[in-house]
């Protein structure tokens, strides 16, 4: 299993330690909040999350050793249904990175009209480092370790960075493990994202692309702008950023610049994204593709493009990256990619 996108480096910017990003979703509440005169206890209420679970749980390795993993769950309110979000698996993992993203869940699904709070969790960590048995028994053992603190009417896991369907089939399985007998099949929901095996849902995998390719489709309606013959650059080439980049297309977009955690690649005439998908999902990043051309991450930002897509970690586009773009639209495919001063 591999990451969807990791920290870049090169185009100065705050670090990651610096960037506090449970301070910025604090100060769009804060902004949202005097917008739209909401009521200081609603606000009060609003700026922190219910519960802030942090878990140290140890796994045996391949080798013998025994190895203690730092595990977190979020959950920051739930007045709407139940809390709902992700886990993610990387070694950026923070408690206030995973307060800003469960904060972030309550807002969109408020916005969806959904009946779901928000929430995320995560384990400090890089999941490419160990092997699928040992990947496997660290999600066994966070999950019975969160016990009762997920369940399908309380919350509800789902996949996220360095997490995927896999992932969710384990997490479902030690939980019903945990459940009587009799629970066992109506417990299933406690996940989202499992396989389709498992009582997961068709289209699931291509769902945040796919709902991004909505939003370009529809602002491309909106200004009168053809998506036919459009080019696009892509930050993170993992599921999200992969799957619009392959849905787009089909429309006619051609992607001419991609970036992760290994480096960045350009082609003028357009990546063949099926091959470079198929590449990531056997590789775990782009490293190695032969059909581009390497280039600095401060000539992806640089480069002329119709669309460039974001899907990558949080604090990736600052002032400087801002002022390096050449786009008519960005899309953001990641959860807070855009810092306050590159807003």
């Amino acid at each position: 299993m591999k990451p969807e996108a990791s920290k870049e480096s090169v185009m100065p910017q705050r670090s990651h330690k610096e960037y506090d990003f449970f301070k910025v979703v604090q100060d769009y509440l804060d902004r949202a909040a005097k917008a739209i005169n909401l009521e200081p206890y609603v606000q009060t209420i609003l700026s922190q999350p219910k519960n802030e679970i942090i878990i140290n749980f140890p796994v045996r390795m391949d080798n013998g050793e025994v190895r203690l993993f730092k595990g977190y769950r979020v959950q920051h309110n739930n007045l709407l249904g139940p809390f709902k979000g992700g886990i993610r698996y990387h070694s950026s993992v923070t408690l206030d990175d995973v307060k800003a993203l469960a904060s972030m869940m309550t807002w969109k699904a408020a916005l969806m009209r959904l009946p779901y709070g928000g929430g995320k969790g995560g384990i400090k960590f890089d999941p490419t480092s160990v092997s699928r048995g040992e990947l496997q028994r660290i999600t066994r053992r966070f999950t019975h370790a969160l016990g009762e603190n997920i369940g399908p009417d309380y919350d509800i896991p789902a996949p996220d960075m360095g997490t995927n369907a896999q992932t969710m089939a384990w997490m479902m399985d030690t939980y019903a493990n945990m459940v009587g007998a009799g629970n066992k099949q109506s417990v299933k929901g406690v996940v989202t994202g499992k396989p389709i095996a498992s009582g997961g849902t068709l289209g699931r995998n291509k769902a945040t692309g796919q709902g991004m390719v909505y939003c370009i489709v529809e602002w491309a309606k909106a200004n009168d702008f053809n998506l036919q013959g459009a080019t696009m650059t892509v930050q993170g080439f993992g599921n999200v950023g992969s799957h619009c980049a392959v849905i787009l297309s089909r429309l006619g977009v051609s992607t001419i610049a991609v970036g992760d955690h290994s480096g960045y690649l350009s082609n003028p005439e357009g990546f063949n994204t099926h091959k470079l998908q198929e590449h990531v999902a056997r590789n775990g990043s782009i490293k190695g593709y032969p059909g581009g051309k390497a280039i600095t991450r401060e000539e992806f930002f640089s480069l002329k493009a119709d669309i460039f897509a974001p899907s990558a970690l949080e604090n990736q586009i600052g002032e400087a990256e801002a002022k390096a773009l050449d786009v008519r639209l960005v899309v953001e495919g990641a959860n807070g990619p855009t810092t306050p001063a590159g807003e």
